[in-house]
């Protein structure tokens, strides 16, 4: 695990947007698609992830990362997970908070253990989720906590984080599961600017969010691209695909700097930038 550049917050997480300053990913050394679990997968299941290309695109991904400043905290690969490179589901940060979560899938069920383990040895002190939450249901804005309900994240696992987290709004959102996390249809890039897949959210919710946010709206093809799941590290600076060109388009028509970087081969497994990335501080 790399060291700390610079003395920051141990835990510092209030939005989306705010600069990253120190994340954690995970290597795909074993990244595979053993047990389908999402649409993207069943599309690519015989193909299957080339881990060489895998692991290029994740290095480039991390060594732009740095590039901007950000310490990367790099949790060890297992054999036993194929699907740990997505760090963002078994944790997610909110203040000054770090939940671990509990896995819905048995494929994924004992990622979080690497994780607990590094909080161990840092002295990071944080809350086990029950009922079923993963990250990538889980997006903050904020004194406002947006999470996706689906088979994998429930509302009893909403009522918990009601009575942990008492000086946030909690949002239910829900979606159409077969899109595996809110992230995947749903994120937020400013205060005032957010990224909306409308197919997979109901008219009452997609007018509820308008209300907050002006949306760029993505295409079923660029969704299935994971248009949707941008990773935001501050200064209106957003990671995305390369080949999302109609989103990419948008959001720098809205401002935004895009840091285009290949990720077409782990994106074949279901999730993009923000799937891969655990923020702990943003500040």
């Amino acid at each position: 695990m790399n060291s700390p550049t610079e003395e920051t917050s141990a835990t510092k997480c209030h939005t989306e947007y705010d600069t990253l300053r120190r994340v954690i990913l995970c290597q795909p050394k074993f990244m595979a698609i053993e047990e389908v679990i999402n649409d993207v997968q069943k599309k690519y299941e015989d193909e299957n992830i080339n881990v060489d290309i895998a692991m290029k695109q994740h290095e480039d991904f991390e060594k732009t990362l740095k590039e901007h400043g950000v310490e990367v905290i790099k949790l060890p690969s297992s054999e036993q997970f194929p699907e740990q490179v997505f760090t963002r589901d078994i944790g997610f940060t909110v203040g000054e908070e770090i939940f671990v979560a509990e896995m819905a899938s048995d494929i994924r069920k004992g990622e979080e253990e690497a994780l607990e383990e590094w909080l161990d040895d840092e002295e990071i002190p944080f809350q086990t989720t029950t009922n079923r939450v993963e990250g990538g249901d889980v997006i903050i804005d904020r004194n406002t906590v947006y999470v996706g309900i689906s088979s994998r994240t429930s509302e009893e696992a909403v009522r918990k984080l009601k009575n942990d987290l008492p000086n946030h709004e909690i949002v239910s959102v829900p979606f159409n599961e077969k899109y595996l996390h809110l992230d995947c249809v749903f994120n937020i890039l400013s205060p005032e600017v957010g990224l909306i897949f409308p197919t997979a959210l109901d008219r009452k919710t997609i007018d509820k969010l308008s209300r907050q946010y002006k949306f760029i709206e993505v295409s079923e093809e660029e969704q299935f691209t994971m248009g949707t799941n941008v990773l935001s590290i501050g200064d209106k600076k957003v990671f995305s695909l390369p080949q999302n060109k109609n989103v990419n388009a948008q959001m720098r028509d809205h401002g935004f700097k895009v840091i285009e970087v290949d990720f077409s081969e782990i994106i074949k497994s279901g999730g993009s930038f923000r799937c891969c990335s655990m923020p702990v501080v943003r500040e």
